[in-house]
């Protein structure tokens, strides 16, 4: 029958574990009846919010980041996929790089949600609890650029041409495009802000950054057979994941905290205090993954306009 039990075969599975398989079938007439609530742990995820202040519109803001941490995780899932399957198919990579897009194209949408679900009034309450805090400090949206691009085009426009693969990680590290926003823009030392960041993720960064240094999204995009890479329409997906995150995912950022914190007569700062305009805009940190996958005038005005968003290509590009 087609529902049979496999016991022959869940004692092939335990043999090779070295178990009697009438271990764990007499542990089943003990165990409890599965239940959703115990699966989710809905009850641990519903207990991990902790306001700092009497303002209500705070839980909108806890939850939301929160949301945003989860769909993070579900975006460093897929990418580790990608990274470690050993004999990688172009199927296999178009199918995990459609899944990170649209975790990512969730994520810019939802930004409507904290740019018009919370009352100005009660954020400008509250964000003074949080410094020197700040969502510079995701540390797993650190991870996703590290496992999405070659390191030398997160390194800062300023410096790429003294960093090659030769240069160790803990100088690239300290050259990456964000170290110029952990920095008091005024005095130019590093604020609070960063030093707590690097003293609870930069050995883990470090770790990782060497883990995908080589197992990066465009280096697995790379190892495709050459014809595949010339596809038209995994060059546009990688196109989309690129501009996603990069242009419209940071500028639905950048204009839902300009409504809040441009919104009174004196123009208030960012609580980890940095220049955080220059800092959220691609026209200024130039935050490319796929530059290849781009033309010339493309990347000259990369962040410009983007609310027009971006050309599908209708040819492809030639990849050296």
């Amino acid at each position: 029958m087609a529902n049979e039990l496999p016991i022959d075969q869940l004692k092939e599975k335990f043999d090779a574990l070295g178990q009697d398989i009438n271990v764990p079938l007499q542990g089943l007439l003990y165990a409890k009846p599965l239940t959703y609530w115990d699966y989710i742990q809905t009850d641990a995820l519903l207990n991990l919010q902790t306001q700092r202040t009497t303002q209500p519109d705070e839980m909108v803001f806890i939850l939301y980041h929160q949301v945003n941490e989860l769909l993070f995780k579900m975006i460093l899932w897929e990418i580790d996929q990608v990274a470690t399957k050993e004999n990688l198919s172009t199927e296999f990579f178009a199918a995990r790089l459609g899944r990170i897009s649209r975790y990512f194209d969730m994520l810019t949408s939802s930004f409507e949600i904290m740019g018009d679900g919370m009352e100005i009034e009660q954020y400008m309450k509250f964000r003074n609890a949080l410094a020197p805090a700040s969502g510079f400090q995701s540390a797993q949206y650190r991870l996703i650029e590290f496992a999405s691009t070659e390191l030398i085009n997160l390194i800062d426009a300023r410096f790429r041409e003294t960093i090659d693969r030769n240069t160790p990680f803990e100088h690239a590290y300290d050259h990456l495009y964000w170290q110029a926003a952990g920095k008091d823009h005024k005095t130019g030392k590093k604020s609070t802000l960063i030093k707590l960041f690097e003293e609870r993720y930069m050995d883990d960064f470090i770790v990782f950054m060497q883990k995908y240094n080589t197992t990066n999204m465009w280096s697995r995009f790379k190892s495709l057979p050459e014809a595949d890479q010339q596809d038209l329409s995994l060059q546009n997906a990688m196109r989309h994941y690129d501009h996603t995150v990069n242009v419209s995912w940071v500028m639905a950022h950048l204009n839902a905290a300009s409504k809040y914190l441009e919104s009174g007569k004196k123009k208030a700062e960012a609580t980890g205090g940095s220049d955080w305009k220059k800092y959220m805009h691609p026209k200024y940190q130039r935050r490319i993954f796929f530059p290849k996958l781009w033309s010339h005038e493309e990347l000259q005005n990369w962040g410009i306009n983007n609310l027009e968003g971006y050309a599908t290509l209708t040819s492809p590009m030639s990849i050296k």
